[in-house]
């Protein structure tokens, strides 16, 4: 049986809200340790002619499909009886089948097809709420905890009912099966996955573009999906008039997919520069137990945007300092990473405003460093100002009054270099950049201090994600026996 095993990160915009879905500025997004996985197995008992796709973490998320031929191209066809839709994967479905006829021939693709596809998708933990399970469980809501869940542990609800934690689950969902379906069908090279600029990575990266787009029924951004194919970096959106004439279900009729979707299409023109968090350090993520819609907030600041553009520049230049601090950072340690390490031990147990003071470390290159950690605390309290009064002058709760307090007693502690409200902000989450240092005892880590205030907070329900920043880039090739639970949650029933 032909199995191909593709995951996705998760993602958190740091600096760029609402900015990046101007390509006149840019947006640092960070890729999460938590990915979303598909699994395709060919031939499998679903049967021939037959696909069924699985989503084992919800109640009743399983959908079959049949397919028909038109025009050289395959048409994905929903079976009635399927409980639910399920736009964002049907629509996958057809234009990632339609782009493969059109690169492997209509033949290949009808013969993989005969013999059946299965096609589970599930996704680490921290993509959902796990506040209940916690509860199930009798356990705090700490980091230790949500390592006593099983992986891809069942939500007990049907997949619209599920509390999303904001770190773009469709996008890493869309990314992961598009990518997984173009290698299955051999539409890209098998090694496409392995190279960062690869033209089969680059095909996959506009496909999913596209789909989310059409799924969502508008052209976003894209950090999201740029996040969720090439890991961290600096992202300047893609012209979207690329994807105009292929808005609408009736588009895939009319014309091929693969000159429009191709890397070589120029206008293609969205830029990802190099972009990781400085070495000893961690990102933090709460999941806060209130909601917000992400469209309504973005239309309500964009039709404001339009009375003055003053504030938008100055978030882009300190959006585009604090990248720069931080790039520094991760230089700084490479000059000399036993003087880096030394510094991040020493402020690890100082609060932010003591940096600027003392240095009994009493080397220039210490100080040097220092100040830069210092330098970044600044820069991102000054962009948290600025976000508030683009909310308070746009009427959106971009930073609330309640996220302000909360994030106020994290950014006070010892050790914690900043912070803010991802991407469109709301009330459902906070990120922090905590020293990560070595050898600090247990009790005066910074993490803990944070963990501490989480746990005793009353104002908000906040909980904790288990995430951290992946080192492992973005979209990959997996081995299905080597993922903790994978095989066990997508396996054959």
């Amino acid at each position: 049986m032909a199995t191909t095993v593709v995951s996705s990160p998760g993602k958190v915009l740091v600096s760029g809200g609402y900015l990046v879905l101007d390509p006149k500025y840019s947006g640092t997004v960070v890729s999460t340790s938590s990915r979303f996985y598909t699994v395709i197995r060919s031939g499998s008992s679903t049967g021939k002619n037959f696909i069924r796709v699985r989503s084992p973490q919800f109640l009743g998320a399983t959908w079959d499909y049949a397919f028909s031929e038109d025009q050289g191209k395959v048409i994905v066809i929903a079976s009635p009886n399927n409980a639910s839709k399920n736009r964002f994967v049907h629509l996958a479905l057809q234009n990632t089948l339609a782009l493969a006829s059109e690169i492997s021939g209509i033949t290949s693709v009808t013969e993989t097809l005969a013999r059946g596809l299965d096609i589970a998708i599930v996704g680490d933990n921290d993509f959902y709420s796990q506040r209940e399970k916690l509860a199930e469980l009798n356990l705090p809501r700490t980091l230790s905890s949500l390592q006593h869940i099983e992986p891809f542990t069942p939500t007990g609800v049907p997949l619209s009912k599920v509390h999303k934690t904001g770190l773009g689950s469709s996008a890493s969902l869309i990314t992961s099966l598009v990518s997984a379906l173009l290698l299955h069908f051999h539409s890209i090279p098998p090694t496409s996955l392995e190279d960062p600029s690869s033209a089969g990575r680059l095909l996959a990266h506009n496909l999913a573009q596209y789909v989310h787009c059409l799924a969502q029924g508008k052209v976003g951004s894209g950090f999201d999906v740029a996040a969720a194919v090439f890991g961290s970096h600096r992202y300047t959106r893609f012209n979207p008039a690329v994807l105009h004439g292929l808005m609408n279900d009736e588009a895939l009729r009319a014309q091929p997919l693969s000159p429009i979707l191709a890397p070589t299409n120029y206008l293609w023109d969205y830029a990802i520069q190099p972009f990781k968090l400085p070495p000893l350090t961690r990102l933090m993520l709460a999941d806060v137990d209130a909601g917000s819609d992400t469209p309504s907030l973005v239309g309500k600041v964009l039709k404001w945007r339009t009375e003055t553009l003053t504030l938008w520049t100055s978030v882009d230049k300190l959006n585009t300092h604090l990248a720069q601090v931080l790039r520094e950072l991760s230089e700084l340690h490479d000059v000399d990473k036993e003087v880096y390490t030394d510094a991040v031990k020493y402020i690890a147990s100082l609060q932010p405003i003591q940096w600027g003071f003392t240095n009994p470390l009493e080397s220039p290159e210490s100080t040097t460093i220092i100040s830069k950690f210092y330098e970044a605390h600044g820069v991102s309290q000054s962009i948290r100002a600025h976000m508030r009064s683009m909310g308070e002058r746009s009427g959106v709760p971009i930073e609330p009054r309640e996220q302000t307090q909360l994030l106020d007693a994290c950014v006070s502690l010892a050790g914690v270099i900043g912070g803010g409200v991802p991407g469109a902000g709301g009330y459902d989450a906070i990120w922090l950049l905590v020293c990560d240092p070595v050898d600090a005892s247990p009790d005066v880590h910074p993490h803990v201090r944070v963990e501490k205030v989480w746990s005793e907070y009353t104002a908000l329900d906040v909980s904790p994600l288990s995430v951290v920043e992946s080192l492992a880039g973005g979209a990959r090739v997996e081995d299905l026996e080597l993922i903790p639970g994978l095989k066990e949650a997508t396996r054959l029933v």
